[in-house]
């Protein structure tokens, strides 16, 4: 069992480098993160009809995610029950049942076993078929059309699990219509640790002025300027803000759309932001018109305002598979969702001129510390901690600067919380005191800077 505290700080915001390289640490995440969170899987609107399916991963566990006759959705191991081959090799389609190509054992939608070659002959009618069907995901909802689904049965609900985040989510899941991704998802490999982009996306503003100069001077726009990180604006530019589980993002105030420069979405996003005031308030009417990066923890990012929604699907602790929809709303044109699209691949695609930028830092991150002596050292994440606070008006821990490292410490205070604990039951029993830590941390930043 690995010790937790000797690879984060929490209050002290540092982790060391053998987070990203060891696979004794992976293992244990395999169980206790991705065995215990809710892990997104696909929008309602890719399985719209039943027997309407798309296959996916819960950590490295293939799935099949399958609309019923009822209108439920339910998800199943993919591996089939007689000698565990892989049941579906489809990514996507409609299907009354799924039958292995191994042996030709065939299941329903429902997961159920339905039929065998051979069954009276090779069985004597002796197979107890109920027992032998498809495995079922323990829990599956969705959360504004957006689907997770979650192995462990003691898991807080979808909604629970989401807590502070969903409030800040339903500013442009819910404010004008609800949102929805087109696909199929665009699929890559990168050679990094899934936790790489998770952080980078969740909270990384520092980076965009300089692994991306080159790149936003071509794309042109409002956001060239910051460019070489000469003109970034420290003070009320925007804001970050983490939650209980782990969920966080950080926003530029009145930055949605400028990095493509597209008046276009712009125009659309002024004249709904009205109606998400009046709906939602005038803060998430802020937010609105902001552009975030953000994740929900552990595996999924988004970027709103780019619009760009991505997996990294682990592949051990040195390798990820890259699943990457476009974000859109509802109520848009097909004209406008079409041009989104294409500038969402433009930058954030497979080939897009920035997640070939993002791509080199992580896969280095990740590998540079495949050396045991670089292993030894710590990273740091004290960037703005001692701006860290709670808001009257605002859930979670919020940091009052764009450019700061409060969702990563969010992130890996919660990271390193369920590593450690033995059961949700031990989660929920922290609930009242999560905040302290980081609070902690912020205090002893600002006596730090007074001494």
């Amino acid at each position: 069992m690995v010790n937790i505290n000797e690879l984060v700080d929490v209050a002290g915001a540092v982790q060391s480098k053998r987070v990203f390289w060891d696979q004794e640490v992976y293992e244990q995440e395999l169980e206790r993160v991705f065995g215990r969170c809710w892990l997104f899987l696909t929008h309602e609107s890719q399985i719209p009809q039943p027997g309407d399916f798309v296959t996916a991963y819960m950590g490295e566990d293939k799935v099949i995610v399958v609309r019923q006759r009822d209108g439920s959705i339910k998800v199943f191991l993919n591996s089939c029950t007689h000698r565990g081959n892989q049941v579906c090799h489809a990514d996507s389609g409609n299907a009354k049942a799924f039958t292995c190509s191994y042996h030709g054992w065939s299941f329903g939608m429902d997961g159920e076993l339905v039929a065998l070659p051979l069954e009276q002959s090779a069985y004597y009618n002796r197979l107890d078929k109920s027992q032998w069907g498809l495995r079922e995901v323990a829990k599956v909802d969705s959360y504004r059309g957006f689907v997770f689904g979650c192995f462990d049965p003691q898991a807080p609900t979808l909604a629970e699990y989401l807590g502070e985040m969903g409030w800040y989510l339903d500013t442009w899941m819910d404010g004008t219509g609800g949102a929805e991704l087109i696909g199929p998802p665009m699929k890559s490999i990168l050679r990094c640790n899934w936790k790489v982009p998770s952080e980078n996306f969740i909270g990384d503003g520092y980076h965009v002025g300089w692994t991306h100069a080159a790149a936003i001077k071509v794309l042109g726009g409002p956001l060239a300027g910051l460019a070489g990180n000469a003109e970034i604006p420290f003070e009320d530019a925007g804001m970050q803000i983490t939650s209980r589980h782990g969920h966080g993002f950080g926003v530029i105030w009145d930055g949605v759309g400028l990095l493509h420069d597209d008046p276009a979405y712009r125009e659309y996003a002024s004249a709904k932001a009205p109606e998400v005031a009046e709906k939602l308030g005038d803060w998430r009417a802020k937010f609105y018109m902001g552009h975030w990066n953000a994740g929900i923890f552990p595996n999924c990012s988004y970027l709103y305002g780019t619009n760009t929604f991505k997996v990294w699907n682990p592949r051990g602790p040195n390798e990820i598979e890259v699943w990457t929809w476009t974000l859109v709303e509802k109520a848009m044109s097909p004209e406008l969702k079409r041009e989104i699209v294409k500038q969402a691949i433009h930058t954030f695609g497979t080939a897009g001129t920035l997640e070939s930028d993002d791509g080199e830092n992580m896969e280095t991150c990740t590998w540079s510390n495949r050396g045991p002596q670089t292993r030894k050292g710590l990273m740091n994440a004290q960037m703005g901690q001692l701006n860290d606070t709670e808001h009257p008006d605002l859930p979670g821990i919020v940091g009052k600067s764009f450019i700061g490292e409060t969702s990563y410490r969010g992130f890996y205070r919660f990271w390193a919380e369920l590593m450690q604990v033995e059961s949700w039951e031990a989660v929920r029993a922290n609930d009242a005191t999560w905040k302290e830590p980081l609070i902690r941390g912020a205090a002893n930043a600002k006596k730090e800077r007074a001494a």
